[in-house]
């Protein structure tokens, strides 16, 4: 068959032809092609990791030098800072564990917060809070660039299609989180309440008007009357960005009152589900507390030893609200959380009964 240029069987020979070639092409070259795609994607996403981790450390060297009034520039510290690890306890025997991670942790918040002082000598113990808070943030975004930077450079260097498929799939995940970050500096820095706060402003305004009292560590505590009830309600001091102990605050007072508590009511911030409202309020049982769970330990011993029922009401957000300032959806669930907290108390206890109320989560921006 010949070939006659303009013929309608030539063109559908050619199409014919380059079909055959792209499907071979595809065959040989189509995993490599695609690990580029995702290459390119991966490279793009770091570029602005890189943006909002460089924006992050900016903005914490300005709140100090604003704040702080610091003699010399404290950007070399600050870099120093933000490259700070934590080294768990070895777990091989895990007897006494979670008193050794307690003391890990103990030192750690000590050493951050003689940092945060030497570069802001100028602070009081609020700003200080603040400004630990705020380099924190900036730490997270630091820590985020790095690991994908990492997990990019070595897709890269061994052209796994694996490697670079794994990191390309969490990435819409990844840069919500830094970009939820990215929005919390300020917010640290300047002491504005973030979704995290939802619990310590619960209590804040319960406890509103009377007179409180320091509990360890770094917690506060009112007794207030509620529906014939004595109600002992914690949180962390504030309105320095501070998330306190509560276990401690939690174990002194079951023990300065005897055990003679009827019932403990937690509130804190929940990790919602996408299709879930923000700010729906939920409740249910157990130690509503993140972190690394030597609070929750410590709560859950006690109250299994004096046989104490344990009561959570949450608000949910998700993880890019917690670390923000706080959404008008959060503010107006609180007092939804109050109605909730008023009924299990009436449900639950009876007249002259003493409960505790703890507002859980990061006191920024929430005085008492």
């Amino acid at each position: 068959m010949s070939l006659i240029p303009g013929s309608d069987s030539s063109i559908t020979t050619i199409i014919s032809l380059l079909s055959y070639v792209f499907f071979i092409v595809l065959i040989f070259y189509g995993q490599r092609i695609q690990m580029y795609v995702m290459i390119r994607e991966v490279e793009n996403s770091l570029h602005k990791l890189r943006h909002i981790k460089e924006e992050g450390r900016k903005n914490a060297i300005d709140a100090i030098k604003e704040i702080g009034k610091p003699t010399v520039d404290p950007s070399a510290r600050v870099d120093r800072y933000l490259e700070y690890f934590t080294i768990g306890p070895q777990g091989m025997d895990p007897a006494g564990i979670v008193n050794k991670l307690d003391h890990i942790l103990d030192v750690r918040d000590e050493r951050l917060k003689e940092e945060v002082r030497l570069m802001a000598p100028s602070s009081d113990e609020t700003q200080v809070n603040n400004l630990e808070n705020t380099l924190e943030a900036a730490m997270a975004l630091n820590f985020i660039y790095k690991v994908v930077r990492h997990y990019y450079i070595q897709g890269k260097k061994t052209l796994s299609l694996y490697v670079i498929m794994q990191i390309q799939m969490i990435l819409p995940m990844v840069m919500k989180e830094a970009e939820a970050y990215s929005s919390a500096l300020k917010a640290f820095a300047y002491g504005q309440p973030i979704g995290d706060g939802a619990g310590p402003l619960v209590a804040g305004k319960l406890m509103q008007g009377y007179e409180t009292r320091k509990l360890p560590k770094d917690c506060v505590m009112a007794t207030v009357p509620i529906e014939g009830r004595t109600a002992l309600i914690i949180k962390a001091e504030g309105p320095g960005g501070n998330v306190g102990k509560p276990g401690d605050a939690v174990e002194a007072v079951i023990e300065e009152n005897e055990g003679k508590i009827a019932l403990l009511i937690m509130i804190d911030a929940g990790l919602k589900l996408e299709g879930e409202i923000v700010g729906e309020v939920s409740e249910g049982i157990g130690a509503a507390i993140g972190g690394p769970g030597v609070d929750a330990y410590k709560i859950e011993e006690k109250l299994t030893k004096y046989k104490i029922r344990n009561y959570a009401v949450i608000v949910k957000e998700d993880i890019g609200d917690a670390v923000s300032p706080m959404r008008r959806e959060i503010n107006d669930a609180v007092d939804k959380v109050i109605e909730r907290v008023k009924a299990v108390i009436q449900e639950r206890t009876k007249e002259g009964d003493k409960v505790i109320i703890v507002g859980v989560g990061n006191s920024i921006g929430v005085g008492q």
